[in-house]
């Protein structure tokens, strides 16, 4: 069995991974729904990455769930604790000294929701976060998450990505088909581009975890399957 390190996107807690985290542990896995620092001035990714260590201990088994922002987060923590999979869900995958301010622009995400919102018929400048965000999560889950928000403090994205390159581990990126914020053919472009493979796709908006947590929870447990004996031999040829 695995235990799974659910990392919350950006100012958020970990409210919004309860839905999952019970279905994984009803399967009899970990799932450790981590407290970022967001709110802290003095905390940027490092620190981030540091306290996901801390709260992980000594476990092992460990796959490494990032979400939205928490993509760069996620790939730190692989340099920290030993991970067997690394999981991007609606992730943004980080490039070596890349400002997290600045993702949005070197991605073209701005003109990519755009078009998208253009082409189904929506309001491009609408900023409701229920519609952007959660307009597939019941209402009661979707404040409760929301109540569970944080003031994220500008310093996690001002400074470059502090990593030479992501980890040497097994690495999956999954999209949702129906996320209005992280538009799904700019989310396979950015994905290609990053980590020079396809996607994996699921149906849900960008918050799966609150609208689709039983279909998200197979897969996660199908990726950490497959890649399981992967990560055995990769072990075993290292000599750990």
């Amino acid at each position: 069995m695995a235990n799974f390190v659910l990392i919350p996107g950006g100012g958020s807690g970990p409210q919004y991974w309860s839905l999952l985290a019970d279905e994984l542990r009803g399967r009899g896995h970990g799932a450790l729904a981590v407290e970022l620092p967001y709110e802290d001035e003095k905390a940027g990714l490092e620190e981030y990455a540091d306290a996901v260590a801390q709260a992980v201990g000594d476990q092992r088994d460990l796959v490494v769930v990032a979400h939205s922002f928490g993509g760069f987060t996620g790939p730190l923590v692989c340099d920290r604790v030993p991970v067997e999979l690394l999981v991007f869900v609606t992730g943004m995958i980080p490039r070596p000294g890349e400002r997290p301010g600045d993702w949005w622009e070197n991605t073209g995400h701005a003109s990519a929701l755009r078009e998208s919102h253009l082409r189904e018929g929506r309001d491009p400048d609408a900023q409701d976060v229920y519609d952007l965000f959660l307009h597939d999560v019941p209402r009661t889950l979707a404040d409760a998450a929301l109540a569970d928000g944080r003031d994220q403090a500008d310093t996690s994205m001002n400074a470059p990505w502090p990593a030479p390159t992501l980890p040497d581990v097994p690495t999956r990126a999954l999209i949702c088909t129906d996320d209005r914020y992280f538009p799904a053919d700019f989310m396979r472009t950015m994905v290609q581009d990053r980590l020079g493979s396809a996607p994996d796709e699921m149906p849900g908006s960008h918050h799966p975890m609150l609208s689709h947590p039983t279909e998200l929870a197979d897969y996660l447990e199908r990726a950490y399957m497959t890649s399981s004996g992967s990560s055995s031999d990769r072990r075993r040829r290292s000599g750990t």
